[in-house]
């Protein structure tokens, strides 16, 4: 029987400070299908008005992950990414995980997300449909990163 290694652990902090901004926006910018081409500016105001998550090795951050909140009522999950060298590993939970135990954010009426293909992921979190989507309206421009 093959001998297996387990995965070294996530380390996981809510310390902006931390964050590896150049990353977090090559990755947005190159890689996630929701947001190609933000600027980076954009990515940097996002990440000062969000409650941030980064998810390190060794060190390096290989995960991100941020709530918008009013830390009270609402929150709205957004840019979740493991770095795809580092899939696989159950990183994706552990980020999960730390960030639905979040001190700040227990008690909110409504905790949000929109996803293209992570719904597994999500409903392990208690993430399921909207009750009610006939009450829930939206302005979405898909494309605004790519307008000159």
């Amino acid at each position: 029987m093959p001998h297996h290694t387990p995965f070294p652990p996530l380390a996981i902090s809510d310390d902006k400070g931390r964050l590896d901004v150049p990353l977090i926006h090559r990755f947005l910018s190159e890689e996630a299908y929701w947001c190609r081409e933000i600027p980076l500016a954009t990515v940097q105001r996002a990440i000062n008005h969000s409650l941030c998550f980064g998810g390190y090795l060794s060190g390096q951050q290989v995960a991100f992950a941020r709530v918008i909140t009013d830390h009270a009522t609402f929150g709205y999950l957004a840019d979740v990414f493991v770095l795809p060298e580092y899939r696989g590993r159950g990183y994706s939970k552990a980020l999960m995980t730390a960030i639905v135990d979040h001190p700040a954010l227990q008690g909110l009426r409504r905790l949000a997300l929109a996803t293209s293909d992570a719904h597994s992921l999500y409903a392990g979190f208690g993430f399921a449909p909207p009750a009610s989507p006939s009450s829930l309206m939206e302005i979405y421009n898909p494309a605004i990163y790519q307008r000159t």
